[in-house]
């Protein structure tokens, strides 16, 4: 599974990486579906609660009171929905199948954790923080990178000597007097 594309459909939320969830609370999401192909497909979504390797429950997401729904060629489109579990301190996982060939065409998931692991103050996966085990720390790269290139932007200009500017004078001019109007 590619977190940034698939060949056959493409799926996008807007929930974190990590979110501090209760048990049986609601826990709403915007849902984008993307048909990268030039025909149209059908897709169902599949909701997977995991820990570690232990699947806690799958099922069925409904999309328009049905299991299967179809996005055009070349085109997305947006669901607003709810999820709801008993259980937490687990990753949720939504991933979208194309029906075709039944397989997995793309997936995206997130790290439901308690509020009192949350309460700990450690980050997520550090001893003393959450225990959710998590395999996708793509996230984590660029935001390294673009860390040393600041620091490194900040080191190159705080050795350079400021330049000191010379204020110039433009000559200033006499000015013209107007020509005496009629009648005076």
């Amino acid at each position: 599974m590619n977190g940034l594309s698939g060949t056959l459909g493409d799926i996008f939320w807007n929930l974190a990486p990590a979110i501090v969830y209760s048990s049986g609370s609601e826990l709403g999401a915007t849902i984008y579906v993307a048909n990268p192909t030039e025909e149209a497909k059908e897709y169902a979504l599949m909701a997977r609660l995991s820990s570690g390797d232990t699947v806690i429950s799958e099922e069925s997401v409904r999309v328009f009171g049905a299991a299967w729904f179809t996005v055009d060629p070349g085109e997305f489109i947006r669901l607003h929905g709810a999820f709801r579990f008993d259980d937490t301190d687990a990753v949720l996982s939504l991933m979208l199948i194309e029906r075709e060939t039944g397989e997995v065409a793309d997936a995206v998931s997130s790290n439901l954790v308690s509020p009192e692991a949350a309460a700990s103050g450690w980050p997520i996966g550090w001893p003393g923080g959450a225990s959710v085990l998590t395999s996708d720390l793509s996230w984590l790269m660029p935001l390294m990178i673009l860390g040393i290139g600041v620091v490194g932007m900040a080191a190159a200009t705080s050795g350079e000597p400021e330049k000191k500017r010379e204020a110039v004078a433009a000559p200033v001019a006499e000015p013209k007097l107007l020509p005496r109007g009629r009648g005076e």
